[in-house]
């Protein structure tokens, strides 16, 4: 499939890079995932190019690799903030997460989480795809938010023809445009449409294992952040153990429930206060108005904790 609005990012020839210095790049840009090289070769045919388009960070991922993973232990280690919508330009990948596999093609657009393991498979072959870098918290703040990433769009499906269009816009519009955050609120919107799952809103059943309930709770808290009612014993309710099994859960990757849904509304309300900033300190709604959308009810206790975890205040933020 010809991607005409991407025929600049489709250049004929690549230079090779050494292997460690593509691999240094990557992680840079898109966080801890390791990579590893194709029968000893030692260099990659590509690159990784970060770009700002309409202040939103797109990663060009181009290379011969043999596969790209990210697992458990890196996410520990760096926070799943993002989505990252890919959009295939030419070659092909194969990605598996949540269990579900995909090869993606030239137009095909796919979904995938930082926060859960993925598997991103090369065998050699070049591909060059367009990463999207959403906000996880933005993505999951608005309806619908049952999202199901990992399913692939294809090339002719007018939802993935919508996406690379709003994409291709992005990145013609300078940062400085006065429509860019229109453009960011667009393109969460449409990927939101997109992405959502058909399946109904049933109670979910947990797991045996404690990675499977932990699993769910996850899903529970993102879906339901700002919501009043959630909290540790609603969560244990909906998930269907006592409360200690849901702490010992928590306890056992080194957090706790409270602690978990306290830091996940605690990085939306960083999202939104980085929106803010983007659109100007005198527009758009106040600190205090974006501390109780994120649930939050108490705006003393909420810049303590947004102190505590980012090392500068709300206004810090905004004023940045």
């Amino acid at each position: 499939m010809q991607l005409q609005e991407f025929s600049s990012w489709t250049p004929e020839i690549w230079s090779p890079a050494p292997f460690d210095e593509w691999k240094d790049k990557l992680q840079s840009v898109c966080g801890r995932f390791t990579p590893f090289e194709w029968e000893e070769r030692h260099s990659v045919n590509g690159g990784v190019i970060l770009r700002d388009a309409a202040g939103m960070e797109i990663v060009q991922v181009a290379t011969d690799v043999e596969a790209v993973r990210r697992e458990q232990h890196d996410i520990r280690l760096d926070y799943g903030e993002y989505f990252f919508l890919l959009v295939q330009l030419q070659g092909v990948c194969g990605i598996e997460q949540q269990g579900q596999q995909s090869i993606i093609s030239p137009g095909d657009c796919i979904l995938v989480d930082s926060s859960l393991p993925s598997n991103f498979y090369f065998n050699g072959e070049f591909s060059n795809h367009l990463s999207v870098h959403l906000p996880r918290q933005l993505l999951l703040a608005e309806k619908p938010n049952d999202i199901d990433a990992s399913r692939r769009l294809g090339a002719e499906d007018p939802m993935s023809s919508m996406l690379r269009a709003l994409i291709a816009k992005m990145l013609q519009t300078p940062a400085s445009h006065k429509r860019c955050g229109e453009l960011r609120q667009l393109l969460l919107h449409a990927t939101r449409q997109a992405f959502a799952t058909d399946a109904p809103d049933v109670p979910l059943c947990p797991r045996e294992r404690v990675s499977g309930r932990l699993e769910f709770a996850r899903t529970l808290v993102d879906r339901h952040l700002t919501a009043e009612w959630l909290t540790p014993q609603w969560l244990a309710n909906r998930l269907g153990v006592s409360m200690r099994t849901l702490q010992e859960d928590f306890n056992a990757v080194g957090t706790t429930v409270t602690s978990f849904i306290r830091d996940r509304r605690l990085h939306l309300a960083k999202e939104r206060l980085v929106e803010k900033q983007r659109r100007g300190l005198g527009e758009g709604t106040t600190i205090a108005e974006i501390a109780f959308s994120s649930g939050f009810n108490d705006i003393s206790y909420f810049n303590r904790c947004f102190k505590k975890a980012f090392d500068c205040s709300p206004k810090d933020v905004v004023r940045k």
